[in-house]
């Protein structure tokens, strides 16, 4: 086995993020959700597949890509139940006021808060997500 370098480096390949995909019931309309809540572009629009971009930098992206059977999962946890496999962490300088701004946009925040720097919240289609300030 090859040894891998701080930059995903690997013998001849290079491997870095490219994106991160979350499923939902309606692409375009989760895309809208994110965009305004990171100031992202839109690079792609399709009724089953949106791309969003930060404005100076092709990747990492985010995208949406249609599931029609999306089911949110349940937080906290539970045995039995629909479980988490991913969620964003987004890093805000005012936990407070973004946490407020998110709300806006159509985010619910969650009863369970495991952390003091930390805000759990769901987007409108029900993925979890976080906020968080520097050094949390």
């Amino acid at each position: 086995m090859s040894e891998i370098g701080p930059q995903g480096h690997s013998g001849g390949m290079t491997t870095t993020l490219g994106a991160f995909v979350l499923g939902t019931p309606d692409p375009p309309a989760l895309a809208d959700f994110y965009r305004a809540l990171l100031g992202w572009q839109e690079v792609d629009r399709e009724p089953q597949w949106v791309r969003l971009r930060h404005p100076q930098r092709e990747r990492p992206g985010l995208s949406f890509q249609l599931e029609t059977d999306h089911t949110p999962p349940v937080w906290p946890q539970r045995p039995g139940t629909q479980q988490m496999q991913a969620h964003l962490d987004l890093q805000v300088d005012d936990l407070e006021a973004e946490t407020a701004r998110a709300c806006a946009l159509g985010a619910t925040l969650e009863d369970h808060q495991p952390q003091k720097d930390v805000r759990v919240l769901r987007d409108p289609h029900g993925h979890l997500f976080c906020l968080f300030l520097p050094g949390a």
